[in-house]
Parts: C-alpha cells; structure tokens; sequence
C-alpha cells in the first residue's frame, strides 16, 4: 500500500491502519506501507519543524489532534500510541516525552490549555505522533518513508509489466525508500506503479492520495500582475504557503501592498514587524504598544470587507460553555437526509443556526449588559424564545419584533451585516478610514479579552459550534449543488471564515498597535489593484475611501494557493487528470450550467476516485483539502474529543480507508 502525502491526513490513515490491523490480531495479512513524502513525515509540507515560531496555530491548544482522542476513541480500534496535541504537551511537560529540542520544552513550558500554540510545535508533535505510531505497529507491518515527491501514478495494465523485479521496483533504477523494505509478490491483476521525482518507481496494489495543500496556478488577474512586474522591474509575490516566504528580500521602510487580511495576512504582518526586531509591550488600557526597530517596511493592506478576520475569544474550551445548540441540533438537521429531503441552505438549515446565533447573543447580552432595556431581561427573553420557537417563516419577523421592543438600536445584532462592517459607509480620507478600522480592532481585542462575558463573541461562538453540525448535513451531496454552491460556499463561508475562523487573540491586539505606531495602514474595502504606467507602480484604491491611494514596487499576495485540482500545479495531479485517472466533480450550477468544483469526484465514503470514464476505482482513495467536492471545511483539524461524524470527520475519513484497504489486503 502507499499514501501519497505524509502531512496530518497521511499520518491519520496510517494511524488508523496501524490501529485497525493491530485489532485484527493474529489473522491480520502483512502489510507493507510506503508513505511518500518529501518533508518529515507527520508535519510534511505546511507543518515543518523548522519554520519561524512566530507563526502561531489559529486554534488553541485544546483542540487539534490527528488520532481518535476522548470519548470518541471508545468508538474505534485503539491508537498504538498516538494522543491528542493538548495531551502531548503536558507529557512533555512532566518530562514523560523526551528527545524534544530547547527552543520546544521552553515553548510547551509556557504554554496552557487555552494558549495558541506555533505551527513548529504542533509540527513535532505530528512527527512525534507518527514516530509512535510505526512504533507501535505489530509485526508483519514494515511502514518506509520515501522522501521524494510522487509526481506520476499509473495503473500496470496501462504502462506494461515489464522490467519489475519480485520487491516491487524498477530493475536497475535503486532503492526509492530511506530504508527500503521488500513487498514481495506482485499483487492484484490491476495493481499500480508510482513515479517518483528521482526517477525511480514504486509497484503497490493501493494508493490514498492525501495530498494536502498544493502549488496552483494564478488567476487571470494575478497573471497579469506577474507579468507586469516582470516587464517593469516591480516585485508580485504570488499565493504560497507563509514559511515557504522569504520575508526578508522585502526591503525596510519601503512600501509593501499586501492584499488579504485573513490567516496569512498575520504570518506576513507579525514576520516583517516582530520578526525584524520590532517589540510589543503592554499599554495602559489592555491595549499594546509598538516600538519599531526602523527595518519594518511600510505596510498597506487590503481586502474586500476592509477589515481582518475576528479574533478568536479568550476561552478555556473550544466552544463557549455558555453556548448550547436548541435548533441546529445533528437531530434536526439530519432529520432531512433520514426522511430522504435534500434541504437547502437557505431555507432549511441557516434558519435552524440563525436562530441559536441571536439567542447566544442576546441571552450574553441580557446577563452583562448595564444598559437599561425597554422590557425586563426576563420578559424580553422570554417572548425572544417564544418567537424563535415560531414554525415557518415567521419566526424570524416575530424575533425582529420581540428585539425592536425591548433593544436599543446600537445593540441589535444583524449577523449577515457582520461580513460587510463598512458596507454602504463612504470616508473622507484615509485617516478617517483608519480611525475607524482601529476603532474595530479595538472592540474585537476588548470583546476577545471579555471572553464568555462579550455577547458578539458568543453570538459567533453559536455560530462556530453549528459549522461542525452544518458540516455532517452537507457532505456527501447532503444539499443541492445549486444551495452548495451560491447559498452555503457563495455567502455564509465568508462570513463564518471572516468571524469563527480568526487568529489568536493578540494578533488583532498587535494589529491595533501598529496602526497607532505608523506601520500598517489600510486601503479600504472593495480594494483594486492594478498597475499605474505613470508612475511605473503598483496602485491599489478603494471607491469607498475619497482621495488616497498607494503605490509600491512590492505586492504581496497573503493567501494560500487557491485549493481546487484543475488549476493545481503539482506534477501527480495534472498527470492524474491528464491521463484521466481522475477527475474533478461537476456540480449543477442555479442556472442548469455545469460548474466544476474545487475538488476531486468520488464515492461515498470511503471515497474512491472515480475515473474520466465515470468508473470507481476499488483500490484508490482520498482523503483531505481534495474532497472539496463532497465535504465543506476539509482544512479544519479534527477537533479532540469531538464525535467522529462531527468534529472528527477527517479521522472518520481515515478509518473508513483503513477498514476498506484492510478488507482488500484480507481478501
């Protein structure tokens, strides 16, 4: 067997099928796993050790794991070894995990549950996790790494049986594997062979591709500012991954347009600032301040709400406790998909969500507030839950009602509002404009710090914990194509991204302080950008910011490459679609037009590919960012402790392929 990819995914499948054919006990078959992957495998390509430790996860501590963990490990076999990240530390910091680094101990010594650990860190307990695994594996299992890159897969009754030994090689090509280990026999009539960068082949009988984030090519826009740059001597810094940039090729005190002000945005704004020497200190107020070390450059930032994801709220758990779900609950969600209805998004399910995002909100609102409301908390709350309780449509009038009565103005929530915060708003200038982003981030820093006590926060909160169950009903074609398309991924993934999708804490506190220092400043929602030939610049303007511009030598894009298999870059999936071993999944656009979707066509789970000719492959899975296609959210970590058909999904994923190849190898 091979798994192409050894990053989170890759080590989850291995996990899993370590675990699974450790259950099996002595009837379990010999197993040979290659596991191909050019980095360390566990961290792989995004989570490598050696990156800068400034570049912090976007999730506490407390939630991520790559193995079963909690309550929902009793549901599956055993992990040979494997725990959650947050367990991990605390080994290590009661000495119990030894062999780890300075710069490590010193990192998980500081570091508490609620903490937001570096991606360097979690990237060692990755390989940690993997190491333990493999160790773990009984006998008759040999797992080899091939450091390389897959960049060729075919079938052998395409390419020929000829010139393969008994191990499974190329004759006269060398050993593939850091420390190779023999297959034996060839396998199955139809078994495949894989390429790998160094010219040598791999023969196995079944592959998971579990690919991860891969290189893409720019969009018609971003091409034409390439090219631009390359006939003017201007700099485009394209999308990539942060710890792939070298920061520091960008010149001090020079402007820098940097377009994007989600998770990349902070890995570029805290390297170029904190990461050149710059330092934050505590300020009166809660808030930071900023003393500039003078190699900063000048930073101009942009996006098209104008304003940077929200925050995370300081918690000592994922989901607020304060927060329980009453309408978007797995039974009333899925209670389409059991009586065979396929809701839509709008009508059926955001409605269940809206519903516990206002009550979140406004039961937060009625136990802190000091402001004096036109009805008693009791008496509001209770006619806002007999309106939320209201069938149909008129719910939501009946709620409106019940808040107008009794809720100043400047209190009410507007959640569809929150993507757009400026939305319809002109300014001045770009000092107007800037006042009033910095009044923004300092509400979101203060709301952060306020914890359970903000009811904004736990508005999102709500909203955060029914991604998880809006995420079982739309897998796996769970609504339409056209709802999938225009209502789930076309407005509500923005806005819950842009608010439930945030960076730690402090990262809008420094943020705020670098306003106030002189060294970001913004250019305004709806942003264009484009190349002025009088000047010989990049420009970038927006139409709701009278008067300012900007202009730079340097443009840099702060996103990842965009996650969809017909514009990927990488060798193995362009020959994939080529050779038509894969294909992507159409969906049916809102106008009847066939629209190609970001990920690969697959079956249902345990997600076999499925050929150009339509036919499923027995013998080819996938799991991860290419299952955009049938499941929403494939970037999101498995959540420790969670259910696996909720926040637990990609490990579901991976013992659903653990138990398919374990059933072929039986077989």
């Amino acid at each position: 067997m091979a798994v192409i990819g050894g990053g989170p995914r890759g080590t989850s499948v291995v996990e899993r099928l370590i675990a699974r054919h450790r259950a099996l006990g002595a009837g379990a078959p010999d197993l040979a796993l290659h596991v191909i992957e050019p980095y360390e495998p566990g961290p792989g390509h995004v989570w490598r050790t050696d990156q800068s430790r400034l570049f912090l996860m976007n999730t506490p501590c407390l939630y991520p794991t790559v193995v079963p963990a909690g309550p929902a490990a009793a549901d599956v076999a055993a992990s040979p070894g494997g725990v959650s990240f947050d367990a991990w530390r605390m080994r290590v910091q009661a000495g119990r995990i030894t062999g780890l680094g300075d710069d490590d101990l010193a990192e998980c010594a500081r570091l508490t549950s609620r903490d937001f650990p570096s991606r360097a860190l979690y990237g060692r307990y990755l390989a940690w996790t993997f190491a333990e695994v493999v160790r773990g594996a009984a006998p008759g299992v040999t797992v080899v790494h091939h450091r390389k890159e897959a960049v060729g897969l075919q079938r052998f009754d395409a390419v020929g049986l000829e010139g393969l030994d008994d191990s499974g090689e190329d004759r006269g090509l060398g050993d593939a594997a850091d420390d190779h280990a023999p297959l034996g026999e060839a396998g199955p009539a139809d078994p495949w062979r894989i390429l790998l960068d160094d010219g040598s082949r791999l023969h196995v009988d079944d592959v998971v591709l579990a690919l991860g984030h891969l290189a893409a090519t720019l969009t018609p826009e971003q091409a034409r500012l390439q090219d631009v740059a390359a006939r003017y001597g201007l700099q485009y810094w394209p999308p990539a991954v942060p710890a792939d940039v070298a920061w520091n090729r960008l010149p001090a005190q020079k402007t820098v347009l940097v377009r994007g002000l989600g998770l990349n945005f902070f890995d570029a704004m805290i390297q170029l600032t904190e990461g050149r020497g710059g330092r934050f200190s505590p300020a009166d107020g809660g808030r930071l301040e900023y003393a500039p070390s003078g190699r900063e450059p000048r930073i101009v930032a942009a996006s098209r709400r104008g304003v940077p994801y929200r925050a995370k709220a300081s918690l000592d758990s994922y989901i607020p406790r304060s927060v329980s779900l009453r309408f978007c609950t797995p039974a009333r969600v899925l209670a389409f998909r059991r009586s065979g209805v396929q809701p839509g998004f709008d009508h059926d399910l955001w409605p269940l969500l809206h519903r516990d995002v206002l009550w979140a909100y406004y039961t937060t609102l009625c136990r802190t507030t000091d402001r004096v409301l036109a009805a008693s908390p009791e008496v509001f709350l209770a006619e806002l839950d007999a309106a939320l309780g209201t069938d149909g449509p008129a719910w939501e009038a009946a709620a409106g009602d019940a808040v107008a009565r009794a809720v100043p103005t400047d209190l009410r929530l507007d959640v569809e509002a929150l993507a757009q915060p400026f939305a319809r708003r002109r300014f001045a200038d770009g000092e107007e404009y800037a006042a009033a982003v910095l009044a923004y981030l300092d509400a979101d820093a203060a709301g952060s710090a306020e914890g359970e006590d903000d009811p904004l926060k736990m508005a999102i909160g709500a909203m955060n914990a029914g991604r998880s169950v809006i995420k079982q009903a739309v897998a796996d074609g769970g609504i339409s194509d056209s709802s999938w398309n225009a209502e789930l991924r076309g407005w509500f993934e923005p806005l819950v991204e842009g608010l439930a999708s945030g960076p730690p804490p402090a990262r809008i506190a420094q943020l705020a302080a670098l306003v106030r220092a002189g060294v970001v400043r913004f250019v305004g929602p709806n942003p264009s950008f484009g190349f002025d030939p009088d000047e010989g610049l990049f420009r970038a303007t927006s139409p709701w910011v009278r008067g300012d511009s900007f202009t730079a030598r340097y443009l840099v894009e702060a996103m990842m490459p965009a996650n969809r298999v017909s514009t990927s870059l990488s060798p193995l999936m362009r020959t994939l679609l080529e050779d038509g071993t894969v294909r992507p999944r159409t969906l049916m656009g809102e106008d009847g037009v066939p629209v190609t979707s970001a990920g690969l066509d697959v079956t249902l789970p345990p997600y076999r590919a499925v050929d150009a000719t339509g036919r499923a492959q027995d013998d080819l899975f996938v799991i991860g960012l290419q299952l955009a296609s049938v499941q929403w959210g494939t970037a999101i970590a498995a959540e420790a402790g969670a259910p696996l058909e909720a926040g637990g999904r990609t490990l579901l994923d991976a013992d659903a392929i653990a138990a398919a190849l374990l059933e072929r190898a039986g077989a």
